[in-house]
């Protein structure tokens, strides 16, 4: 016993080394299970991810009361996420403290989305060590993954935005609403449609989505 002991304080000790990342988040404690449904969409909108609950920002081990700190996950994860977003629980013991480690694997039922501060459902995604909302384009990309076709007229505008990556690695949408000349709305229709085409990809960054073509193009 003595010896799982050790290999699971080294294994969160482990994690908590290599800090908050686009896939690890530490939250001292659970008081707001709406606050944490963020980092549920986020981390299931994204890549997948961990909380470590019972651990501080910089890395200090809190502990927490399991039994109400694992009820508020759940109720993060079911009552405030839409849909419901799956996750696995385990407890740890470190230096004597409990550790909650929340495992949330990628989605492939996205956009997930959570209830900000004035009640509305928002996705978020993860970047970087943040979770961010999520741009119209994007969540307009998750929702037509599952059509069978595709349909995209090359046009003026079209013919623009192919120019302009040709000669430039990314392109803003409101970039692209400028060259063009064109509402936004028609711009993000054609963002989505040439994403969900494999033509280009959007690289997602904290202050803005920018779009290129897809790397296996080039």
């Amino acid at each position: 016993m003595k010896t799982e002991a050790r290999a699971a304080e080294q294994y969160i000790r482990n994690l908590i080394k290599s800090g908050e990342n686009q896939q690890l988040d530490f939250k001292f404690e659970i008081n707001d299970a709406k606050k944490i449904a963020r980092s549920f969409s986020a981390f299931a909108n994204t890549q997948g991810g961990k909380l470590l609950i019972g651990v501080k920002d910089n890395g200090k081990i809190s502990g927490v009361r399991s039994e109400e700190e694992a009820y508020m996950a759940e109720s993060a994860a079911h009552l405030f996420c839409r849909p419901a977003v799956n996750f696995h629980l385990k407890k740890w013991m470190v230096e004597g403290r409990c550790i909650l480690e929340v495992e949330i694997p990628a989605s492939s039922k996205r956009p997930h989305y959570a209830k900000n501060e004035s009640g509305e459902w928002v996705a978020y995604v993860r970047v970087a060590d943040q979770n961010i909302k999520a741009s119209r384009i994007l969540v307009n990309v998750w929702k037509s993954k599952n059509r069978k076709e595709v349909w995209l007229s090359y046009g003026r505008e079209e013919k623009i935005l192919m120019e302009y990556l040709a000669e430039n690695e990314t392109i803003s949408l409101s970039r692209f609403v400028r060259i063009a000349r064109t509402n936004r709305l028609q711009a993000e229709k054609i963002l989505v449609n040439l994403i969900l085409m494999d033509v280009i990809e959007a690289e997602i960054t904290v202050k803005a989505v920018l779009f290129r073509l897809r790397r296996d193009l080039l």
